[in-house]
């Protein structure tokens, strides 16, 4: 097949694939659910879910290989749960995306029966059954890059609240307050897990377990320790505002180490030979012409 050909086909591929994606994870059964409170009031939420509930997303869990499903909810964790992607949506869209690869396969086989109409099938069907997972995953890794990326900062505000005098608390209130990041999120989420009633260590030990940041949780054990046996906030505060400051600059000398690494295959295969070409041409030429 030509290249034009592949181009318009994946013009109607690519816009079927969203819209059906979109279909899938728009918050229809919330909008559902408040325009139903309004009408006929709070007692009939559960009714209208128990009327709404997808034999569909019973499939779905069905076709989800033992175990992936608590992998989703993993890496929807380390993303931060977006409002878009709850974990249900997720596990109904990836066999409607795959059955969206296996119908485009089909239609490309029909068409023409070749080796590599099939092969291309079975790759777009893959594909589209992981894309979902690939979106999480990448959202997941770029938020805990942040939050490592924050930590530090935070916690020297955090530092500087208790030695004016603000409680832990008060002083993580401050933080979560003033930062407009993910480990601010977390911070205000684990304060109002305490607020309604959790207990202290069980909500420092769910911030640690949403994180994939070593340097967090370090934070959160001290930050537990310190409260069990009664050791001064300040202290430890100090203490890991130094190791976090000391290792995101080892991070940072890390990543200028590895730079001339990365940057000599693009030299080798990108820039050296356009350059050889460039000096050794002209004397090439002459010496063939010389010869013949």
């Amino acid at each position: 097949m030509t290249p034009i050909a592949w181009l318009l086909i994946s013009l109607v591929v690519v816009p079927s694939s969203y819209l059906i994606w979109a279909f899938v994870s728009s918050d229809r059964k919330a909008l559902l659910a408040v325009q139903n409170n309004l009408s006929q009031g709070f007692a009939q939420e559960g009714s209208v879910a128990a009327r709404r509930a997808p034999l569909l997303l019973d499939f779905s869990k069905r076709l989800t290989p033992t175990g992936y499903e608590a992998k989703l909810d993993r890496w929807l964790s380390l993303a931060g749960r977006p409002t878009s992607m709850p974990l249900e949506r997720v596990v109904i869209a990836k066999p409607l995306l795959a059955l969206a690869g296996v119908i485009f396969g089909l239609i490309l086989f029909s068409k023409s029966p070749t080796a590599q109409n099939i092969a291309l099938g079975l790759f777009l069907t893959a594909l589209l059954y992981f894309l979902p997972d690939l979106l999480i995953y990448n959202k997941g890794t770029k938020r805990q890059k942040e939050m490592e990326q924050e930590l530090p900062n935070t916690l020297d505000q955090m530092l500087i609240s208790v030695e004016a005098g603000l409680g832990f608390e008060a002083a993580m209130a401050r933080a979560g307050g003033n930062g407009g990041g993910p480990l601010a999120q977390e911070l205000v989420r684990t304060l109002q897990d305490i607020q309604v009633g959790r207990p202290r260590q069980e909500a420092y030990q769910a911030m640690a377990d949403r994180s994939s940041v070593q340097d967090l949780r370090s934070f959160v054990r001290a930050v537990v320790q310190a409260d069990k046996y009664g050791i001064g906030i300040a202290r430890v505060l100090r203490a890991q505002a130094k190791q976090a400051r000391v290792k995101r600059r080892q991070r940072a000398e890390e990543k200028a180490m590895k730079l001339p690494v990365k940057v000599l295959f693009p030299l080798l295969l990108c820039i050296f030979p356009v350059l050889f070409m460039v000096l050794l041409g002209p004397a090439a030429i002459k010496i063939l012409e010389a010869f013949t």
